[in-house]
């Protein structure tokens, strides 16, 4: 996966997050920063630096919601929808797509081979933290 996101990066000038972060708003017309962070499975903190990097390149625009003054809505630019259109799989979406279709069984047998890997690690005391804050 990350030859693969090293090739993307090399190809767009962009990291696998800011490329996944595109990929996503392409595909709906307006997006909060909060929706765009579970999409992601990040924190809206870690999502809003990614924001902040895309928006600096002119391929993000960031605007007030009318509705709702503190939340922000998300599109693309149009530079944005160039990238996208040129742009190869995000590795991130394969991984999420590829899990998603996993019959329960398999998808257990993943769970279980990660939580060995884990205990292999000793990282078993290590909590997960929450995604979303």
């Amino acid at each position: 996966m990350g030859e693969y996101s090293r090739s993307a990066e090399k190809e767009t000038e962009l990291t696998g997050p800011q490329l996944w972060a595109l990929k996503i708003l392409d595909k709906q017309a307006r997006l909060r920063v909060s929706e765009l962070a579970r999409q992601m499975y990040l924190r809206p903190a870690t999502v809003v630096g990614i924001l902040d990097r895309l928006e600096a390149k002119g391929l993000v625009s960031r605007t007030r919601s009318k509705q709702d003054r503190r939340a922000v809505d998300l599109e693309l630019t149009e530079a944005g929808r160039g990238v996208v259109a040129k742009a190869p799989e995000v590795a991130q979406i394969m991984l999420v797509n590829g899990l998603s279709a996993l019959e329960e069984e398999e998808f257990n047998r993943v769970i279980d081979g990660m939580q060995h890997m884990v205990k292999i690690l000793g990282a078993e005391h290590l909590m997960p933290q929450p995604l979303h804050s």
